[in-house]
């Protein structure tokens, strides 16, 4: 995965292609910060957990510039979440998370609000590649339905 991103990177300097050469700079930045404090080289997870961090951030701040009707930063934001979207593996469908959501419900049985947490360690153990805010909202939604 990171000879895969210093490519790009490399590939954006020779086209000329500013903007993906600063967010892949961006990118390249926050896995050498890690792997920093991690004091190791990271693997295609670990690589994958930071990028995942620099889409949430880059989508919070999207919600921020709509608040205040800025539309050239939030076209440009969602632009960046773009180019680093190449790198993270296809999300999960909606249907598949409620499926599995489904799955943890018949499993578990909950009765109320309070079985929140032990329903979210389990799906966090079971989905790793969609939104868990969303997750976290539909789960929400079926335990006020009980």
């Amino acid at each position: 995965m990171n000879e895969q991103i210093a490519n790009d990177l490399k590939n954006a300097m020779k086209t000329g292609d500013k903007f993906k050469l600063s967010v892949l700079r961006m990118l390249k930045s926050a896995l050498q910060l890690e792997a920093i404090s991690k004091k190791k080289d990271l693997d295609d997870d670990e690589v994958i957990s930071v990028i995942k961090k620099q889409v949430k951030t880059r989508k919070d701040s999207i919600l921020e510039y709509q608040k205040y009707n800025k539309l050239d930063e939030v076209n440009s934001l969602q632009k960046e979440i773009d180019i680093l979207n190449v790198y993270l593996p296809e999300e999960m469908s909606l249907d598949e998370v409620n499926k599995v959501i489904n799955e943890v419900f018949d499993t578990l049985k909950p009765t109320s609000m309070k079985d929140m947490g032990l329903i979210m360690k389990e799906l966090n153990a079971k989905i790793t590649n969609a939104d868990m805010s969303m997750v976290s909202k539909i789960v929400k939604d079926k335990l006020s339905n009980i």
